[in-house]
């Protein structure tokens, strides 16, 4: 019975999380094809503006950050601790109260987000927190059954399908958040430190994954630390430090602003951060 009231209530949460998306898409303003294509003819799918966001008016944690995301494009947004890298996310969200600037999603402004922090329910199974996502996102359920036997296959959790989430393992569970995002195969990712608690062999096979999405169209946000990691897989990067754009642009752009013209992105990260 637990599970039953359980699955009730998630039923009404996922509601909520579909009503939550349409309102974030009637709020933004979203860009039309011919007006966000960059020189190379690829469309935006989401333009971010905040001119300032925090907690409450007057508590201003980010300011004046800019920058855009195209088909296709892996976005690195990356700063040391305190630079407000997780407020730009949640301002992106809408789950902050105070956001003042623009959001515009492009295409279907589809999006799937990762949390760093796994959000999980301990009387659902993973096959369950699957087939919850695929009713909240309307998923006709043959596509659903090949989606999320795929990606249990993908991710190497066909053994883990009828598991709780207090019976796996840290990296599991991580596993079972990228598997909820890319079950939709939304416009754009929003993938919040994502390496935490994955093996390298998790670790490829995400990042396979991720290549797959992007050479279909979908653009991707992706906050992290691990530099080696962003400087080998980003297109572009926007580098935060207290609050503001440090710097932006393709790694031959950073190095320049960073004056380090040989330097690896860690390099100009110290240079920038300082």
């Amino acid at each position: 019975m637990a599970k039953k009231s359980t699955l009730a209530g998630l039923k009404s949460f996922s509601a909520s999380l579909a009503d939550f998306g349409n309102r974030v898409r009637e709020r933004s303003k979203t860009v039309e094809t011919e007006e966000a294509k960059d020189e190379q003819g690829k469309p935006s799918v989401l333009d971010v503006r905040i001119e300032e966001a925090g907690y409450s008016p007057g508590d201003s944690r980010v300011r004046d950050v800019e920058f855009r995301v195209r088909s296709g494009e892996l976005v690195g947004l990356i700063g040391p601790n305190g630079a407000g890298k997780s407020t730009t996310i949640k301002a992106i969200l809408k789950l902050i109260p105070h956001v003042k600037g623009e959001i515009a999603l492009g295409g279907s402004g589809t999006y799937a987000y990762v949390p760093e922090q796994p959000l999980y329910y301990d009387t659902l199974t993973l096959w369950e927190h699957l087939a919850l996502a695929g009713a909240a996102y309307g998923m006709e359920e043959q596509a659903f059954e090949q989606s999320a036997g795929e990606l249990l296959e993908r991710f190497r959790m066909t053994d883990a399908r009828d598991k709780l989430p207090g019976g796996m393992s840290k990296g599991m569970k991580q596993k079972m958040m990228l598997m909820l995002g890319f079950l939709l195969k939304p416009d754009v990712y929003i993938v919040d430190e994502p390496f935490i608690g994955l093996d390298p062999r998790a670790t490829r096979d995400f990042l396979r994954l991720l290549e797959e999405e992007r050479r279909r169209g979908a653009g991707v946000l992706m906050c992290t630390h691990v530099l080696d990691t962003a400087e080998k897989i980003c297109d572009y990067f926007v580098l935060l430090s207290e609050g503001e754009t440090a710097a932006q642009g393709d790694l031959q752009e950073i190095r320049r602003a960073s004056g380090q013209p040989e330097g690896d992105l860690f390099d100009c990260f110290e240079a920038l951060t300082v």
